[in-house]
């Protein structure tokens, strides 16, 4: 495993030690089971074209490569934590004598081993085909042969590079209908369930926060969560039950990680989609991780490409996880900064520490928009007592021979939903 530290233009507070990007890529090779053998951080004062590293640096590598097959411990695999061009991954396996890959190779090696669901396998593949095809150049070594043409047509026919580039691009083509399928069959989805309506809590943050670990504990489900890194790659949703009794739709997404590229992020549009229709979006944060500001600052960029500002979006809650990891001075202080702020909550998600404030957070915000209104519904109309009785809270009731008279409370979106279904119009109170 190698981390190359390259001269940062626009070093930033916050940043990361080379030391902790290292120890997470170690953690990426651990998530597919790779035995590392050696991780080493090297500096990189002038990037080549060719290598990325120096020549001394490779040599370097080369003969750790060289002794250790003469050992009987042959390395099979390079991992370099950089975005590599294709020509840079040639040029390193020709002098390492080995199969060299970089980040965005390991990420999807990942994606790969964990996608479970139809749509988590073919965003996985639209991801890879788009890495592949940009290194066709490197895959073939067989480009001068040509495919023979039938003579009359004229010319040699296809080489095998293009083939392979055109069969690829109509692959892409093809995954890219079936992920816009899917998009459309995940769209009715949130239309069936806006029609419920429950609302939606989504749970985002940095990949190995605890996300997968605090559904679990929210929901009483067994998705499975690991100390690894990407341990959950679908999309998981259950609906939990609130202290107030109103249910919601709690969901589980990808982790997000630093250095992405576009086209992953691309690839997994639809995910992330489940997070901008969310009514409250949960932060996870590993607050007892050293880097927990810099995971959140690529948390919040991620945010930001979707249009959802941390800062401004009212729909964001910061969940500080792991709190059993602080020791009690830390733990205390930042129990406090939580309870002056109505959009953070300390919790365990290991313990349950704080599992009961995050849910009456999640309830306070869930009636923050309510309004009080008289209602005066027939009492033969069923449906529309038990709607009521369902989604909003029943004050005051008074009936007569033709009509319920009810104080009720409830939200103004399912006020609206409830006046345009069954034609009864509300008088504020």
């Amino acid at each position: 495993m190698i981390h190359p530290i390259l001269r940062d233009p626009n070093p930033t507070e916050g940043a990361r030690s080379p030391e902790s990007r290292l120890e997470e890529a170690v953690g990426l090779a651990a998530a597919i089971d790779l035995d590392v053998v050696h991780a080493e951080a090297v500096k990189v004062n002038r990037p080549q074209p060719g290598t990325l590293l120096g020549s001394g640096t490779v040599d370097h590598f080369a003969e750790l490569i060289h002794q250790a097959e003469e050992d009987g411990h042959p390395i099979d695999l390079v991992v370099m934590d950089h975005a590599l061009s294709p020509v840079q991954q040639r040029n390193l396996e020709r002098a390492l004598e080995c199969k060299v890959i970089d980040r965005t190779g390991l990420i999807l090696e990942i994606f790969g081993a964990r996608a479970r669901t139809r749509e988590g396998q073919l965003q996985v593949e639209l991801a890879a085909l788009s890495y592949q095809r940009s290194r066709l150049v490197r895959s073939w070594t067989h480009l001068e042969r040509q495919r023979g043409g039938f003579g009359f047509l004229g010319g040699p026919g296809e080489s095998q590079l293009e083939i392979d580039r055109r069969l690829i691009g109509d692959r892409i083509i093809k995954l890219k209908r079936e992920l816009e399928e899917v998009r459309r069959t995940r769209d009715l989805h949130r239309k069936a369930r806006s029609k419920v309506p429950y609302p939606v809590v989504a749970l985002v943050g940095y990949t190995n926060a605890g996300k997968s670990s605090l559904f679990n504990r929210m929901a009483g489900a067994d998705v499975f969560a690991k100390d690894l890194l990407f341990a959950t790659l679908d999309p998981t949703m259950r609906a939990i039950e609130l202290p107030t009794g109103r249910k919601v739709i709690l969901s589980d997404t990808v982790g997000f990680i630093s250095d992405l590229p576009t086209h992953l992020v691309a690839a997994f549009r639809a995910t992330l989609e489940e997070v901008q229709a969310a009514d409250i979006i949960l932060h996870v944060r590993d607050i007892a991780h050293p880097d927990s500001e810099a995971q959140k600052g690529d948390v919040d960029a991620v945010l930001r490409d979707l249009g959802i500002d941390q800062g401004e979006d009212n729909r964001v809650v910061e969940v500080l996880n792991k709190i059993d990891l602080l020791d009690s001075g830390a733990r205390n202080a930042l129990l406090a900064q939580a309870a002056r702020n109505d959009h953070m909550q300390a919790v365990s998600a290991l313990t349950g520490d704080g599992l009961g404030e995050l849910f009456g957070l999640l309830d306070r915000h869930m009636t923050a928009d309510r309004v009080t209104v008289d209602l005066n519904v027939r009492i033969d109309d069923g449906a529309a007592l038990a709607w009521l009785h369902d989604r909003g809270d029943i004050l005051e009731r008074q009936d007569d021979e033709q009509f319920a008279h009810l104080r009720i409370a409830l939200d103004k979106a399912d006020l609206a939903r409830f006046e345009s279904r069954y034609d009864y119009h509300a008088a504020s109170s």
